[in-house]
């Protein structure tokens, strides 16, 4: 009996050692999502709920070379790219995109951590800005990213939001979703820049300090979506709901003393016994 195609999603980021955020984040957002992962390790972090202590930045020849392995063997519908904390290693990405012609990229713009640590070296800022903006089906800053990126202040207004993306999206990429979840507005809105104007995607906020990993798991998801064949407009409505009803289940597990991670596996997962104590 003929199968239909498996959907592989490429990451291309750093590793986080606690698990919540990074390569394990987009890995695991694949895998609840129904989608195969395979990943390209930039960075490796020593990093845990509380904030990073170190970070160890892969050879570039090396992260071209894990690009051209996976070129050469799996059919990747998608690549989320992440962390890549040097400019040499945006140069090689870059590079290593050539091997994988017409197949949509999600540029999550990683530069800062939630815990604030910096996590790309400011002269990569630019690389960044002029070698993969430019590539990308969806560029997904937060605010904080998107201002960087344009070399403006942080401003978080709600009424500044759609002109920055409109900003972002005269930089090259097909569309932008510029991520407002750190603003203070009483929903978590997003803003959706493409050929089709400005949308504005809204969710309830909800009150949680279990938030480490929201921004890889939003792209991740969106890219899981893309390599499954969903439109760009869908796919980023679909990893919406998936990161909100992430968000809401977090408090659900326990992990680490610090901010917590999303719970990437909310829908396959039993649901707390309350009052349940082990033996």
């Amino acid at each position: 009996m003929k199968r239909d195609k498996t959907a592989i999603a490429l990451t291309v980021a750093g590793s986080d050692s606690s698990g919540g955020a990074g390569i394990q984040a987009d890995i695991k957002t694949f895998s609840a999502l129904g989608v195969y992962g395979a990943s390209v390790i930039t960075a490796l972090t020593a990093q845990n709920t509380r904030g990073v202590d170190e970070v160890m930045a892969v050879p570039p020849e090396f992260v071209l070379a894990q690009m051209r392995a996976v070129a050469c063997d799996l059919s990747v519908g998608a690549i989320k790219i992440g962390m890549l904390a040097t400019g040499e290693i945006v140069e090689a990405v870059a590079t290593g995109l050539d091997d994988f012609p017409d197949v949509p990229i999600v540029l999550d713009p990683v530069m800062v951590a939630t815990s604030g640590d910096l996590l790309l070296d400011e002269d990569a800022v630019g690389l960044l800005r002029e070698k993969l903006v430019p590539r990308a089906t969806l560029v997904t800053p937060n605010l904080a990213e998107g201002a960087a990126l344009l070399g403006e202040p942080m401003e978080s207004r709600e009424q500044m939001l759609e002109g920055r993306a409109e900003r972002l999206l005269a930089l090259g990429p097909d569309a932008v979703l510029l991520t407002g979840g750190e603003s203070m507005a009483e929903t978590a809105l997003d803003i959706f820049a493409g050929g089709d104007g400005i949308q504005r995607i809204e969710a309830p906020r909800h009150d949680t300090a279990n938030t480490h990993g929201t921004g890889c798991t939003l792209s991740s998801a969106v890219a899981a979506e893309l390599a499954k064949g969903e439109s760009l407009e869908r796919a980023v409505k679909l990893a919406k709901m998936y990161v909100t009803a992430a968000i809401i289940a977090a408090d659900e597990i326990q992990i680490g003393q610090g901010r917590g991670p999303v719970h990437h596996f909310h829908a396959m997962w039993p649901a707390p016994e309350e009052g349940r104590t082990d033996a």
